[in-house]
């Protein structure tokens, strides 16, 4: 059949999609929320499931609940980033399906049913909380949810004071914003993530007038989507991983934006694994390249345009 609602980007192959279809993955700037959707009122759906177990079980248990009765449930994953649990986890739901493996993916085919007690207790498992460790609100699946990423952190202790108007290009949590807010010379700051969840989350954990939250990808950025006109810095802890792949041309995209954006003079501090190769795309431009410190496999590098 064809689905006209999705979640994720299963394989085309795999899945057979309405060129229409209503998105729902918080990972899709602009895509509705299947948190927000009346129980029972989704007609059909298919899912390519997120690795992570809590995020995926949450993932599923949201759907099972917006889901009709009966309705047609496609979910897929592969086989080594949680397909293989996938049987089993709409088992503990109470909703059979049947199992094919095509491409190195696992594909469970079912009619949307469920123990609701199951259900919501899955949703509660996977829903925003509060870490104590982290001092901010945080929920499995967005970006070193649990803990202080050490790229980040290392960052933020060599970070300038900043000042004028910049953006945090991938935002997460709002670590880095909290560092780049302490100056008071900061005028403005854009804070941007892909994640709708980092966002969210961004909204409860950086309680600053100067800050302006923004659910895009950073790599479409604009002006307009900013409200800045030009940027006099950037910050990042730019992402290489896309769809469980290492891709370096994510970072390169992040400087190739940061470059675009910030005006003559301007400032782009990021850091990165010392074994990924931005430094020519740096030089290419910016005017000035320097590397600011190395520790433990990561590297900080500025750029001054």
């Amino acid at each position: 059949m064809t689905f006209t609602n999705l979640f994720g980007a299963p394989p085309s192959e795999l899945a057979e999609i309405s060129a229409d279809a209503r998105q729902f993955s918080p990972l899709f700037p602009g895509a509705k929320n299947l948190h927000d959707l009346a129980p029972g009122s989704l007609k059909n759906l298919a899912m390519l499931a997120p690795p992570g177990a809590i995020e995926r079980r949450h993932s599923l248990a949201l759907a099972l609940r917006a889901l009709a009765p009966g309705a047609p449930f496609l979910v897929l994953a592969p086989k080594d980033k949680g397909g293989g649990r996938l049987a089993r986890e709409l088992a503990e739901f109470g909703c059979a399906c049947n199992e094919t493996s095509k491409r190195h993916h696992r594909i469970c085919s079912a009619e949307a049913d469920g123990d609701q007690a199951a259900i919501e207790a899955a949703i509660a498992a996977g829903a925003p909380r509060f870490s104590d460790t982290l001092g901010l609100w945080t929920q499995p699946g967005v970006f070193s949810w649990d803990r202080i990423d050490p790229g980040s952190a290392f960052l933020i202790r060599h970070l300038p004071e900043f000042s004028g108007r910049g953006a945090d290009f991938g935002c997460g949590l709002g670590l880095l914003a909290h560092a780049i807010l302490r100056s008071e010379r900061v005028k403005a700051l854009a804070l941007v993530d892909i994640d709708r969840r980092a966002i969210e989350l961004c909204r409860r954990n950086v309680a600053d007038e100067r800050a302006k939250i923004v659910w895009a990808d950073a790599r479409a950025v604009n002006p307009q989507i900013l409200g800045l006109d030009s940027l006099d810095f950037v910050a990042m802890n730019p992402p290489f991983h896309e769809g469980g792949a290492e891709s370096r041309a994510l970072g390169l995209a992040f400087i190739d934006k940061a470059a675009a954006m910030l005006r003559k003079g301007g400032q782009c501090w990021l850091v990165a694994n010392r074994h990924l190769p931005y430094e020519a795309a740096l030089a290419r431009n910016f005017r000035e390249v320097r590397q600011v410190a190395e520790e433990g496999g990561y590297k900080i590098v500025e750029g001054r345009k």
